[in-house]
This record gives C-alpha cells, structure tokens and sequence, in this order.
C-alpha cells in the first residue's frame, strides 16, 4: 500500500488516532530486541514514553514521533520510512528530538570540594545558557516535552533495574531536565524527576532523607488527601468555594530546603502541605480561621504575606498546624490573583526555587524578556490541560507549537561550552566571541566536522571549531554587511578597532619617516625625538608624527627647531593656517583664478584648504583665518566643523563662481588592493586614460595588501567620479575612494 501526505503533514487515510497504534507496531516490527546505551530496549522506552505522554495530553503526532525516535536514531534504514508512512509532521518532531540528544550530559561531574566562586558563576551561566538552548533548539515545543518524557523513563527503568545510570545523566537532569519542567509548570515530572536522579547523584543522602520521613510516599500523600477532605467538607458547611490541592514533599524539595534555609529535618514544618485558593481576600482570612478550628496552629510559624507582602510582591497566608497524627503540615491560603502572581509574575515559583538560599530569602534578578515567554508558556500549558477536545484546544496547540522560546542561537565549542550568539551569527562572531586575537587570526572553520565558509549563519547546537593562523589579522570585507561576516555589533567593533589601530600606525611610520629623512637632511641624527616632540609643542614624537603625515604639521617648523638648538622656536601654525597653505601642485594654488565666490565680499583673497581638497561642484564653505584670507572647504569637512565649533562667527557662506577651464583642483584619491606585480601601472593607466594629471603618489603595502595615496589634478569632482569606478574594476582593487 502506497501512502502520500497531505499539506498538514498527516497521512492521507491514516486517521490521527492509529499513528500511535502504527508506530509502536513499526517499533515491534523493526526493534523489538535493539537495545539503547542504558540496556533497555527501543521498544521498552516507547511504551513507557507513551504512559508518561498520556498524562500531559501531548497530541498523537507526537506520541508517535516518541515511539519511533529511538528506533530511527539506532537502527539503520529506518529515518527514510518515517515521512512516508507516519508523515511530515511526525518525521520533523523525530529530527527535533534526535537534534535534542546531541546535548550531552555538562563534563564531569561536581568536585567533592566546594568550587571557587568564579568556577561557580561560571558553572551556574553554562547551566542556563544549555537550558535556554534546548528551548531554542526546538523549534516545536513537544519535541521538548517528548524529551523530557524520555529522559523520565530512562530513570524509572534505571531504578526498577537497580543500574547505574550514565556519567553525568542524573547531574544533568538535576542541572537542566528537572527545571525546565517546572518552568513549563509540569510538576508531577519535576518532582520525579528530581527524586530519581537525587538518588542516583547522593544515594547516601537519600537514603537519609527517606529515613527520617519515617513513611513511604503513598502514605504521606494518602494523609494530606483525607486533610484535604475534611477541610473541604467544612468549607462547603461555611459555604465558601474554593479549590483544594496536596503539596507533598518529595525527597529532593526537602534536601534542598535544608540547604537552602540551614535548617535542620527537625525544624522543617513543611514536609507536608497544601494550598487553598479562594476568590477574594475576606475569604482568605475565613478560610485561616477554620484550618485553626480544625487543627491546633503553631504561633511562632504563621506568616500574614498579604497584609505585608515580600519584597518581591508576593502574597499568601502561610500557617502550619498540628494534625491528627501529631505530626505538623502547612497550609497556604491565596486568591486566584495571588497564585497567578506566583505562578507566573516576577515571584515565580520556580525562580526562588532555582535561585537557591537567594532566592529563599527573596533575592534574585530576573530576565524579564526570557520570563515573560516562559510564563506564557506555562499558562498556554495550563489551558491545554483544562481544555476538552475543543476549538480552543486544538488552537492553544497551534501556539505552543511553534512558539518562540528566545532570539539567541546557542553552539557548543569542541569542549562542549555552550556560547550563546545573536541569530545570524557566524563562525566569525563566534571566534571574536572566545577572545579578540582569537577573531584576528581566524581563517576557516569546522562545523559539525565539515568546513565552511566564514559567512555562514551557525544554527542551534552545532559545535564550531576555528582554524586560525598564528599570526594575522581580519579583512576588511568582514565589515560589509551585503557579504553577511559578522552579525554581533561586539564582533564589528573589534574589527573597526584592529583597522583603526593599523591605520594609527601606518600614519606615524609614515611620519616617521619623513623625520627621519628631515633629521638625515639637517645632519642632526643624534637628536631625541622626545625632546624635539617637547620643543615643537608635543606630548609625544608619536603625535609630532601623526601631525606631519596628516600634513597638520609643517617640516620647515622641524627644520628651524633644528637650526636654532638654542632660540626661540617658531610657534606651529594654527589649526586654520596649516589647512590653508597654499599648495604648489595645482594651478589654482600658483596664483590662477580660484572660481570661488564670496558671497556679500568683493576682491577677498581665497585658498583651497589641503585638508579635504574641495572641488566642484562639492558643497563648499569658507572660514576666516588671521591673516591669510578665507579657506575654502568641503561642507563635510571634519576639520571645518573643529574650526566652526571653536569659532563660528568667522564661518561665510561660500559657492563656486563662473568656471574657468584653465583651472585644475588637486585632490587625493585613497586606493587599497591586493598588492602584485604591475598595480601601480594599471592604475596610472586608468588616470592617465581619464585625461586626469598625477603630482603625488605614496604608497605601503603590508601584509599583502597595497595602500596608495594618489594625489591628482582635476577640472571637477564628477571627472573623478569616473575614474574612481573605472580603478575599482581594475584587477585585485578592493576600494578607491576620494579622501
């Protein structure tokens, strides 16, 4: 018989309620002998899965996906049957749950020594960071509780076998499995989950603990149900509606109390308890008085959380009283607001549970986004169980589905870390994440054991391996965001600031250098450049440096410093003077009529700044200086707008006046390339072609990269335009752009 699916993933013909019955037939079929890691068979698992799925109402696609994970993750050939006999559906909730498996148990277990308190914070942010990733790594919330359900039976066959579990499982399970499911408020598997791994994780302590109970489970929950009895029976006689339910201790609640509180099993008044939830505050205080009718209180141990509410606006009435058996139980009484409150506000049963001592004592910091979906989470859960087969049922399971845990990504490092980064990051991200030289030297990455490309977005638990070079550093198309290297804002400013530091360096080697050549000229070698910095109105000779390759100071400053060892140095020019030098590389600089206007002032002498080099038909304006006239210069300008800020009365508005065709504007053109043989020429070329007049070129190649700094002559700014593109299209250019 030949199946086919439909849009919904369903198998046509197949009703929804045979995919159980098919898929556990497939299992006995396929794998009724194959045995998982544990010993138990796939079969085994299955069948206990189903018990454990039954009870929280989870839908057949996903019961069925339960039954047939096992089997397709360890017996061959059978993943390529599961979509067309079970489904779409069915074989995408498999693939989540095997994808869930890869999450292995946190290395190692815990020291027998108290750990350090950063190995502890350190610890704690693994332990959340998984438990965040397997949210996010499902896609569908069942996969999740699928998972949950299985581990549950792993450690029930466990125990009915009296085997040793797995290194690191039951840690693993106290660390992640165990509150994720009081996250989603699923506290039947919580409990039993923690008191089976408990077990296995301090069998001693447990052993314990059960001893001074001094009853078995049934018994203790078999005591607060006819408690509970009782006092609904005087409640329905004081005709007040309420809602009654058991809190029976487990095990590991008790443990963790005593720690939590440092309180001995003695001074524990809470081993058994329940809660009544009523619908007003009168009620509460009713309902007080007739639990003390009933059973004789203890004064010392009531605690009015209503009318003094914690610090983290948590409310009940808590009181604990002597029953029957003179034995003392606790009793917590809140309206329906309260325990909504609790339940799923910012006092959240199960952040003060997870917080430890901090949290008992009503301390802890709280991820408002992450908590805020979690407790709609619990509450779409809470409405699945109260709801029939119904309309809203079947809508409730449309949301939880597909719901959205959190917007991070989280991959492991070979070490089985877990880093979380922002969705679309790549191996890029991730190496700047480890560490900055780490994200400089990266050159190819290892996904899953497959290599890469740089720029390919991680996804949710794949282990990243880098490959770096010892030494090297990162390109500069890691900033282009069209090309999709970086997704973290963190990365990019790494990246901004390698570049930022290689650009400060090339600057001063490049001063440097034109000292240097100053000193050799003068015959004065011998001379420190600290002192000479100093003399010249320098902190230091790296600044005297940067001044002169920006060409914001003059060598003839240098020159004179050096003829007159012993007079009065020059003072350097101003900010203003030094970017309006006339310059000996352009016509207009000789003297040749400048084609800028004025505007309101006639005759007033003009020159072109060599800062920004302006042009037309760039936006221009004019700055006063003392002395020399008015410099011109691009709008954009960054030394311009110093200048305005520091003075802006002197600021004139200017604009080009009529063209002349004899004049030529210098400006500089900024080209970076892959350096090889013949560059140089083939760029020339391109301005030669262009009609366009070199006067300068300055060139550095480091690393296998060329920087060159052409300084041209040209009518107007659109000639450039042209042959800046022409120069990008040359073989090897990675950018050219005017200065």
């Amino acid at each position: 018989m030949v199946t086919s699916t439909d849009l919904t993933g369903r198998v046509a013909g197949i009703p929804d309620a045979e995919l159980v019955e098919r898929a556990l037939a497939y299992v006995r079929e396929h794998g009724a002998e194959v045995a998982l890691p544990t010993g138990e068979t796939v079969l085994s698992h299955a069948q206990g899965m189903l018990r454990i799925l039954d009870g929280l109402r989870v839908d057949d696609a996903a019961r069925a996906a339960a039954c047939l994970f096992g089997l397709v993750a360890y017996v061959p050939g059978t993943e390529a049957e599961i979509a067309p006999r079970f489904g779409d559906e069915v074989a995408r909730l498999v693939d989540g749950v095997r994808q869930l498996l890869r999450i292995g148990a946190i290395a190692g277990s815990r020291p027998d020594a108290e750990p350090s308190k950063n190995e502890a914070q350190a610890r704690h942010e693994q332990v959340e960071a998984l438990r965040k990733m397997l949210l996010a790594f499902a896609q569908d919330i069942r996969v999740v509780l699928v998972r949950l359900a299985s581990r549950l039976q792993t450690l029930r066959w466990l125990a009915e076998t009296k085997q040793a579990p797995l290194p690191g499982v039951a840690r693993e399970t106290l660390d992640i499995y165990a509150p994720l499911a009081n996250r989603l408020g699923i506290w039947q598997m919580k409990w039993e989950l923690e008191d089976l791994a408990f077990r296995f994780e301090q069998p001693d302590t447990y052993k314990r603990i059960a001893k001074l109970l001094d009853e078995k489970r049934i018994e203790r929950e078999g005591y607060i149900a006819s408690a509970i009895a009782r006092l609904q029976s005087e409640l329905a006689t004081a005709g007040i509606p309420a809602e009654v339910s058991g809190r029976p201790k487990h095990i590991y609640s008790i443990w963790k109390k005593m720690r939590g509180k440092e309180l001995d099993f003695a001074d524990l008044y809470d081993v058994r308890a329940f809660r009544v939830i009523v619908d007003d505050i009168k009620d509460c205080y009713t309902v007080l008085g007739i639990v003390h009718h009933i059973w004789q209180p203890i004064p010392r141990e009531f605690d009015d959380y209503i009318s003094r509410p914690k610090a983290n606006g948590y409310k009940s009435l808590h009181t604990v009283v002597i029953g029957d058996d003179g034995r003392a139980f606790e009793v917590q009484i809140r309206t329906h607001e309260m325990h909504h409150f609790a339940e799923y506000g910012v006092a959240a049963h199960w952040r003060y549970k997870e917080a430890g001592s901090r949290g008992y004592a009503g301390q802890f910091s709280a991820s408002e986004r992450y908590d805020e979906k979690i407790a709609w989470l619990r509450q779409l859960l809470a409405w699945k169980d109260d709801a029939d087969h119904s309309v809203a049922h079947d809508e409730s399971w449309e949301q939880i589905k597909h719901a959205a845990i959190d917007d991070h990504i989280y991959v492991l490092t070979p070490q089985a870390r877990v880093v979380a980064l922002p969705q679309g990051a790549t191996a890029v991200d991730f190496a700047y994440y480890l560490h900055s030289d780490l994200g400089h030297r990266c050159r190819g990455a290892r996904v899953d054991g497959t290599m890469v490309p740089l720029n390919t977005p991680l996804k949710n638990g794949q282990t990243v391996e880098i490959i770096a070079v010892k030494q090297g550093g990162p390109s500069r198309d890691w900033l282009n965001a069209d090309l999709g290297y970086l997704a973290s804002s963190r990365a990019r400013a790494k990246v901004r600031a390698w570049f930022n530091a290689l650009d400060s360096q090339e600057t001063i080697a490049q001063g440097r250098a034109l000292i240097d050549k100053t000193l050799q000229r003068e015959g004065k070698t011998a001379v420190k450049l600290e002192d000479l910095a100093t003399r010249l109105g320098f902190k230091t000779p790296e600044e005297l440096f940067a001044a002169v390759a920006k060409d914001e100071f003059s060598l003839r400053h240098v020159e004179h410093a050096l003829r007159h060892p012993e007079g009065e140095v020059q003072a350097p020019l101003s900010e203003e003077d030094a970017v309006t030098k006339k310059s000996r590389a352009t016509s207009v600089a000789r003297g040749a009529k400048s084609g800028v206007l004025v505007v309101g002032v006639d005759s007033l002498m003009t020159q072109m700044s060599r800062c920004c080099k302006p042009a037309p038909p760039d936006d221009i304006v004019g700055f006063v200086t003392r002395g020399r006239g008015v410099s011109i210069h691009r709008r954009s300008c960054h030394t311009f707008q110093q200048l305005a800020a520091r003075a802006p009365e002197r600021v004139i508005q200017t604009e080009w006046g009529q063209k002349s065709h004899a004049a030529v504007y210098p400006v500089d053109i900024h080209v970076e390339a892959i350096d090889r043989q013949g560059l140089l020429r083939d760029i020339s070329e391109v301005l030669s072609r262009e009609k366009i007049n070199v006067t300068g070129v300055k060139t550095l190649s480091s690393k296998g990269v060329a920087r060159m700094q052409f300084t041209a002559e040209v009518s107007e700014a659109t000639q450039l335009q042209r042959a800046l593109l022409l120069i990008e299209e040359v073989q090897g250019v990675l950018q050219a752009k005017r200065k």
